[in-house]
């Protein structure tokens, strides 16, 4: 059935030299992806899930689930480097396993990453409407929760529960004002990203220099709770158990620096500048998701964290003496979590770029516009997915969906370089993952025992995700796709 049809590299390198009215623009430097990998990474996982995570399920200790997930984040980035300077263009994970795992594999990462980037962007909006509508309160401008809330949450088992609310109509604002700046195009979209980055980590910076002078170290105490069971759902937290649940939950966090791996065709001088971009920007972001960790857990209890806005709850903590840095935390939080959502859409838009050239989406999908030069459809109709998810759904349903399709997506990855070294040693490297036979096997299990340690509520989501995903490409994509309809022309050509 050519379920298998492996994408020729001849053809992807092909596409990747493209230059003309309707390829996408050569615009990113290395300094470039880099600040698109922050932008992506510094987000709602600083500002929203760090204090979630450390309230539900690991305490203080929350530091040593963002270690672990640093280090499997490292796994994984060693080998995107690798890929992504050896198939320099759009598509990223998706690409690269079509490559080396062929086609039905590749389908499933990318329907995967459709749970990574639009589901992540979703997400990151929920974050944006919590800051926005505090700060917007503070200004004397109220929105009514109906306004501003999700009308579902979870309930017990697998239930959504109806919360009264009507639409979180900031959520889907902000989604379609980062869909107009993508539009725009890469020139525009990358001065926008670069100045609201700068903003974003300048405040993170302000809480961590100013927050070290006030962090009361009894906060600390116990580092690793006790184990406790949780009365609403039953389920464990705390404790070593909680610090592994946590490592796969706030794995959210850490989304973003792959992204600067969908800008294969966007990027100058790529087999160089992209192994950088993805290298430097997770190291930047770990080192500040580790500080911060440190200093709201050390301002306020761990237990007071599990709202929307824990980073200014933990300012506000402290009272007068931080009162200074309350607004200017909201409205950094406010600025800053747009780059995120416009690097998360960024790379959506570039998946279904790559799939709509491959045929297993639609045409229209890999339509860029002859002026911008931007893959305008796929952008808009990313977006207003992202609008609806963000509008309807609460934070966490969406975050713990986005850890585990990232945490696939790695593996696979992962599993790529194996491949590709086993069956094209010869193949040219600009970048090479060092100690490859270690490195990437670890990446593959530590992906999986992380995802393992997710709810089991995430997997029934998960699954049902991936059902609608075979349903899609059996009854669409497997019919349309070029390169197995080449494929088995040649093989028929060949049996004549």
């Amino acid at each position: 059935m050519g379920l298998f049809t492996k994408k020729p590299l001849s053809v992807i390198l092909r596409q990747a030299a493209e230059e003309g009215q309707y390829s996408l623009k050569r615009g990113l430097g290395a300094f470039d992806l880099t600040m698109l990998g922050i932008g992506s990474v510094i987000g709602a996982g600083i500002f929203v899930l760090t204090g979630q995570a450390a309230a539900q399920h690991a305490g203080p200790a929350i530091m040593l689930s963002y270690v672990l997930g640093g280090i499997v984040c490292a796994l994984a980035a060693l080998c995107y480097a690798e890929l992504a300077a050896m198939i320099p263009v759009s598509g990223s994970a998706y690409t690269y396993t079509y490559a080396t795992l062929g086609e039905f594999v590749a389908w499933l990462i990318a329907w995967d990453l459709i749970v990574e980037y639009l589901f992540a962007a979703s997400t990151v909006s929920v974050g944006w409407s919590g800051y926005a509508v505090g700060l917007l309160r503070d200004l004397g401008i109220a929105i009514p929760q109906a306004l501003s809330d999700a009308p579902f949450k979870a309930g017990e088992g697998f239930h959504l529960v109806r919360t009264g609310a009507i639409l979180n109509v900031p959520a889907v604002a902000v989604i379609l004002f980062t869909a107009a700046v993508l539009i725009a195009g890469i020139t525009e979209s990358k001065i926008f990203n670069n100045v609201v980055v700068a903003i974003k980590v300048g405040v993170v910076l302000l809480v961590i220099v100013f927050g070290f002078a006030h962090v009361n170290p009894a906060n600390w105490h116990p580092f690793i709770p006790p184990v406790e069971t949780d009365a609403v759902t039953g389920h464990t937290k705390y404790g070593l158990p909680g610090i592994f649940t946590a490592a796969g939950v706030i794995f959210f966090a850490y989304i973003g620096f792959e992204t600067i791996s969908t800008a294969g065709q966007e990027a100058k001088n790529p087999q160089k500048t992209m192994p950088i971009g993805i290298l430097a920007a997770l190291g930047i972001c770990t080192a500040l998701y580790l500080l911060m960790c440190l200093v709201i857990t050390g301002l306020t209890s761990y237990r007071d964290l599990d709202v929307p806005a824990p980073v200014y709850v933990a300012v506000d903590h402290v009272g007068a003496s931080l009162a200074w840095l309350k607004p200017v935390v909201t409205v950094g939080a406010t600025i800053g979590l747009f780059s995120t959502m416009l690097s998360l859409l960024y790379g959506q838009s570039r998946i279904f770029y790559a799939m709509g050239r491959d045929g297993l989406l639609p045409g229209p999908f890999a339509w860029v516009h002859s002026k911008r030069r931007t893959p305008w459809f796929g952008t808009l109709v990313v977006s207003l997915l992202a609008a609806a998810m963000g509008g309807l759904f609460p934070i966490g349903i969406l975050g713990q969906l986005v850890s585990v399709g990232t945490l696939l997506a790695f593996a696979l990855i992962c599993a790529g370089v194996i491949y590709l070294r086993i069956t094209a040693p010869e193949m040219e490297r600009p970048f090479k993952t060092p100690l490859w036979m270690v490195t990437a096997p670890l990446g593959v299990v530590a992906c999986l025992y992380l995802v393992m340690s997710l709810p089991m509520e995430t997997f029934v989501r998960l699954f049902a995700w991936m059902l609608i995903g075979l349903v899609v490409y059996f009854g669409y994509a497997h019919r349309h796709s070029k390169y197995r309809e080449e494929a088995i022309a040649q093989a028929s050509a060949a049996a004549e």
